[in-house]
């Protein structure tokens, strides 16, 4: 075999192990006739993929003989959550949120396509919003990714709009760019965002922006509940005190000084 034929082999069985492990991650345990399905590919292919990750650490096989993801996964997510020092300087702050209003507070972090949750601090309350560190959500329809949208450049903003597709996640979904860029301006000029169940029917949230030392809006937080408890009076309570803390979370983190979208 040649070294283009080498790499391109390597590159191919790579990304087919990859996808193994998303699979794993999808569905639970799996056989390795159901993963050959999953990957369209033979049994005798999926086994062996499967059987590296096992031998890799990655994944363990059961007493039936199907295969499942190891912990060895969940510290490798755990290290990269931990590489985000904002974390430690945020919580205090999130359980300061929390505590004010009982309900579930969420730290995202902008990857440039999507909202990433880094940490939270669930609400006490039995109906709660329970979304897991990692998980990735679209940013035009949760209030932490239209909150880092407000305050992008236009150039990132068109860029982020062209690329996206509006897809309806409830009724309530903006899925036209001209609504989208109308409500952008109004989060831009009241300096926080509030997801009315377009996300998911039943659930409201409230977010602001923080800067970090480039001014960029990387990161924001939010508080979200079931649109029972989040009335108006509450989101407007909220916001009274999220807006100030991410600004005050903003400078310590470096941020440049930023006007307040409220004083003009």
């Amino acid at each position: 075999m040649s070294s283009k034929g080498e790499k391109y082999y390597f590159v191919a069985s790579l990304a087919k192990g990859l996808r193994t492990l998303e699979v794993l991650a999808e569905n639970g345990e799996m056989s390795a006739s159901k993963m050959a399905a999953h990957l369209n590919t033979s049994r005798a292919a999926s086994h062996r993929f499967l059987t590296t990750l096992r031998d890799l650490g990655y994944a363990e096989k059961t007493d039936e003989g199907r295969f499942r993801l190891s912990f060895k996964v969940l510290e490798l997510g755990m290290k990269k959550l931990e590489g985000f020092e904002i974390r430690h300087t945020v919580y205090p702050f999130m359980q300061e949120i929390a505590m004010a209003f009982g309900e579930t507070v969420n730290l995202g972090h902008w990857d440039g396509n999507a909202i990433v949750h880094l940490d939270k601090v669930n609400s006490k309350e039995i109906l709660r919003l329970d979304v897991g560190m990692g998980a990735a959500a679209p940013a035009y329809c949760t209030g932490l990714g239209k909150a880092v949208l407000a305050f992008l450049s236009d150039n990132e903003l068109n860029a982020y709009l062209e690329s996206v597709s509006l897809t309806a996640m409830s009724p309530k979904t903006i899925v036209s760019v001209d609504r989208l860029k109308e409500e952008i301006g109004r989060i831009r000029r009241l300096g926080y965002a509030v997801d009315d169940e377009e996300l998911s029917l039943g659930l409201r949230c409230v977010a602001a922006p923080i800067f970090d030392y480039t001014g960029c809006p990387n990161y924001a937080l939010s508080i979200s509940g079931p649109a029972q408890r989040m009335t108006k009076e509450k989101i407007d309570a909220i916001q009274a005190k999220l807006v100030p803390i991410c600004r005050q979370i903003s400078r310590q983190i470096g941020a440049p000084q930023q006007s307040d979208p409220n004083t003009g």
